[in-house]
């Protein structure tokens, strides 16, 4: 027998009765995906086309939509002003923005607590479970919560002007944009602490010794170490809190005392006065620029391989 010689084993191949049993588990779930998921993002495309008027829907295929959506877009006002379209994106980009850089600082400050300075499994549960006590209640009765405490006569106000601090009530505590941030990341701050809780959990500490070996500083060790090692679960917990606030209506209608505008907002408005079409034309391009947002966070780190 020549030992030089290789031979290549042929790449295994799932028996026929095999393979037609893995499709019959995936059916269930690929269903559920279509008929929930697919099915109605493309019958929101479709009516983003159709016309309207103040009794009914008309199937005709038709831009109107998108163009009453960006009318008057294409120049600024005479007062230098831009359009409503982009001042509401504009909004609705600003909270997003705000409450991602707030959500990551708390998320990634209670994540690295729980994950290297409480050491019993035990004791990391049971802090864990209070980061969740939020989630126990309505979201409207979280919000709701805010308005005794922050309102004109509120809570906070009455012991700042008890305690000699200030004269008048502060306005911009309630129903401005501080209360729907502050809203905002009482909401959803939890969806930014689990993922990277749980990517900080899978490090392999000895790393971490291994930089405190070669003389690396506590911050050299988190910024060159613990941060790079937890990008996975930063990017998903980015992914779920921008989502979520970019299509959110509810917590700026309480919170901003229906003053504010967002993107989501003005599809509820819309849909409310039955413009259906409008909305979902609206809603279509919400939804491009949050795949958008998705496809660049998902380009900074491959989560399918990190997970």
């Amino acid at each position: 027998m020549n030992t030089s010689a290789s031979t290549s084993l042929p790449a295994a191949t799932l028996a026929p009765g095999r393979s037609l049993a893995a499709w019959w588990q995936a059916m269930p779930l690929s269903l559920v995906f279509v008929l929930f998921f697919l099915i109605p993002l493309a019958l929101i495309g479709m009516v983003s086309f159709w016309d309207f008027n103040e009794y009914e829907l008309l199937p005709a295929f038709t831009f109107k939509n998108y163009a009453s959506i960006f009318d008057g877009c294409s120049h600024l006002s005479d007062s230098g002003d831009m359009c409503v379209t982009f001042k509401t994106y504009l909004s609705t980009f600003k909270f997003s923005f705000l409450v991602w850089l707030i959500t990551l600082v708390i998320g990634f400050t209670v994540s690295y607590f729980l994950a290297f300075y409480v050491r019993s499994s035990g004791m990391q549960t049971v802090l864990f479970v209070l980061c969740t006590i939020p989630f126990w209640t309505s979201n409207v009765i979280r919000m709701i919560s805010w308005v005794p405490l922050l309102g004109r006569n509120g809570l906070v106000n009455q012991s700042l002007i008890s305690m000699g601090l200030i004269d008048t009530p502060i306005e911009w505590l309630l129903f401005s944009d501080f209360s729907v941030v502050l809203a905002f990341v009482h909401l959803y701050t939890m969806f930014m602490i689990v993922p990277i809780f749980n990517s900080m959990m899978r490090i392999d500490r000895s790393l971490i010794e291994a930089a405190n070996d070669s003389g690396a500083s506590a911050w050299q060790t988190l910024w060159n170490v613990i941060v790079p090692l937890s990008r996975t679960g930063i990017i998903i917990g980015s992914i779920f809190v921008i989502t979520i606030v970019m299509g959110d209506f509810v917590t700026i209608g309480v919170m901003g005392g229906q003053q504010l505008a967002s993107v989501g907002k003005i599809i509820q408005v819309q849909t409310s006065y039955l413009q259906f079409p409008l909305a979902a034309a609206n809603a279509v391009i919400l939804l491009s620029i949050v795949l958008m947002i998705i496809w660049a966070l998902t380009r900074v780190v491959d989560i399918r391989k990190e997970l």
